[in-house]
């Protein structure tokens, strides 16, 4: 068999804008600077999760919750006090695709990486369905009728770009577009032209945010899979720019400047045990982000003893409450460079290039295929209007409960804590897009 190589990439943007998106739009035109053609293959209708419960589903819903807190432990557990953003979400999309063209002997390992033991991959591919169903608000279609305006503050979009030189796998090809609305598009791997397809791709699907995914290829690079998110919303109850105050952040390497934005009053969501303090700040349109400010130790600390089940612990315990929060803005940009590590360390098989686990699943011919490399960009932004977040991943890939409190509680974010953004699904409850820590500003 002969070596070639497999570029995997994501890319995922949280911003503050009004734009609306349709998950059953297909990525058509020409990309980059040379010719392309897309394979057109014919979607399915993503599946509804409401009416029919579906077991498997939950678990590969929670699975994925599973796999954001195991990832970001791994990505922090050596944080040198920097602050840190990363999407778990833009990592686990594409290799939840990726089980279609893993070999039966890597199979189970992946999915037990991936949270879901004990399904197989015709489960996550009906789970990833109702995920997008549910994350890009298509529920909320039915009301247009009647008035309804529908606005859908979320994107996600999926490609596999293909070498003109291998021919990609009817089956994959329909499986990807049915279940995650995966386009595929032919390019030309000798030239720039691939670089030029998928940096436009990645543009075209996030607002001209992300413009420079990829620099350049390695020599026998075959194909790409990207996966892009797009968010658009406001805080629910937006902080007043007048209420701003400035003040100074404790952070790890030094006191600094900081504004921080205030919300005072009733109907907060809190919650307080005897390792933090939590409040949930919602988006207008149904996603939300949790800040946690821990009491002790560090935030790294903190975010990387997070599990799925204390998450769920302090949503199903948290309460109304009258309280002040003192939240900065806070911008935090970063490169992740143990991302094939950390995937490696939780158990992903798909780096071994003694079984080349993709191998045969993905393309016609007879050549080894195996994941090379990994790594991810990403980037958040919060004020006193919402959150802008962005992040890009890139795989390379070579072949061969509390009671309320009786007093008003007070939230001062002064020094280090934690965030997570998540948008609420049926099967996975607040399903989570991003994780990080505000170390220092």
């Amino acid at each position: 068999m002969k070596r070639i190589g497999l570029i995997i990439a994501g890319l995922c943007l949280v911003w503050v804008a009004a734009c609306s998106s349709d998950s059953d739009s297909i990525v058509t035109g020409t990309y980059g600077n040379g010719s392309v053609s897309i394979v057109k293959v014919t979607a399915k209708e993503l599946l509804s999760p409401y009416g029919e419960q579906d077991p498997t589903a939950r678990i590969a819903a929670n699975g994925a919750n599973d796999f954001a807190f195991r990832l970001s432990a791994e990505l922090t557990k050596n944080n040198d006090g920097s602050s840190f953003v990363c999407s778990p979400f833009s990592v686990w999309m594409p290799l939840a695709a990726l089980l279609n063209v893993t070999n039966a002997q890597n199979k189970t390992a992946l999915l037990n990486a991936l949270g879901a033991a004990g399904i197989g991959e015709a489960d996550i591919n009906k789970a990833a369905s109702r995920m997008l169903y549910d994350l890009t608000k298509l529920r909320n279609k039915e009301y247009e009728g009647d008035g309804y305006k529908y606005y859908n503050p979320l994107k996600i979009a999926n490609a596999v770009f293909v070498g003109n030189n291998v021919t990609l796998k009817k089956e994959f090809a329909q499986t990807f577009m049915d279940y995650y609305r995966g386009s595929s598009i032919n390019v030309n791997f000798s030239s720039s032209d691939a670089v030029d397809a998928v940096n436009r791709w990645a543009s075209d699907n996030t607002g001209g945010l992300i413009t420079d995914l990829v620099k350049e290829f390695d020599e026998g690079t075959i194909a790409a899979i990207a996966n892009a998110i797009y968010f658009s919303d406001r805080w629910s109850w937006q902080f007043q720019t007048e209420q701003t105050e400035e003040g100074i952040f404790h952070g790890t390497a030094g006191d600094a400047k900081a504004f921080f934005m205030l919300r005072e009053g009733d109907g907060q969501t809190y919650y307080e045990d005897s390792k933090v303090k939590a409040t949930q700040l919602y988006f207008e349109n149904g996603g939300s982000m949790y800040i946690l400010l821990p009491k002790a130790g560090t935030a790294a600390t903190f975010l990387s003893s997070m599990t799925s089940s204390y998450f769920n612990e302090i949503q199903t315990n948290s309460v109304s409450a009258t309280g002040r929060l003192l939240l900065p803005r806070f911008t935090i940009e970063n490169e992740i460079d143990g991302l094939k590590e950390a995937l490696e360390m939780l158990g992903v098989p798909l780096f071994d290039e003694a079984s080349a686990p993709l191998t045969g699943g993905l393309i016609e011919e007879d050549l080894r295929v195996w994941v090379s490399q990994a790594m991810q960009k990403a980037l958040i932004k919060v004020d006193e209007k919402g959150t802008t977040a962005a992040a890009v991943t890139v795989m390379g890939m070579t072949g061969t409960g509390m009671p309320q409190p009786t007093t008003p509680f007070e939230m001062i974010c002064d020094r280090p804590f934690v965030f997570i953004l998540c948008e609420r699904t049926s099967d996975g409850g607040n399903q989570i897009l991003f994780t990080g820590l505000v170390n220092q500003l």
